[in-house]
């Protein structure tokens, strides 16, 4: 399984990124996919996830209401759109997948397959 991630850069606060995930056709139909970020010196921590289906979507408090996830089944990817973005989402952000994942599971480690991860920085 391949994810490919991409879309990071720089940003003022209050400025929007649009991160992509592209995989191919088998996992973006048969596989939950999410978003995890890790900031310099802590744990990577859970964004946002998409069902299966793609029907059902789950985010974390502190993103809710500011990203979305989108996707388009005709390039198999899938996007994390941040609006408003604040200084403390700078992070790596990374693309996760897995054929067992329910869309509410926010642990990392029951994601099997990790894309590489792309930096969003957003200065104050």
């Amino acid at each position: 399984v391949q994810l490919q991630a991409s879309g990071g850069g720089l940003v003022q606060a209050g400025g929007f990124l649009r991160l992509s995930c592209a995989t191919s056709e088998r996992t973006f139909r048969s596989y939950s996919m999410g978003w995890f970020r890790q900031a310099p010196g802590k744990e990577r921590e859970f964004v946002a996830t998409r069902s299966r289906s793609g029907g059902t979507t789950y985010y974390a408090d502190y993103v809710k209401g500011r990203f979305t996830i989108t996707e388009d089944n005709r390039k198999n990817t899938v996007y994390l759109q941040m609006n408003s973005l604040k200084p403390e989402d700078t992070a790596v952000y990374y693309c996760a997948a897995g054929p067992q994942v329910v869309v509410s599971d926010t642990i990392d480690s029951d994601y099997p397959y990790w894309g590489q991860g792309t930096l969003v920085t957003v200065s104050s």
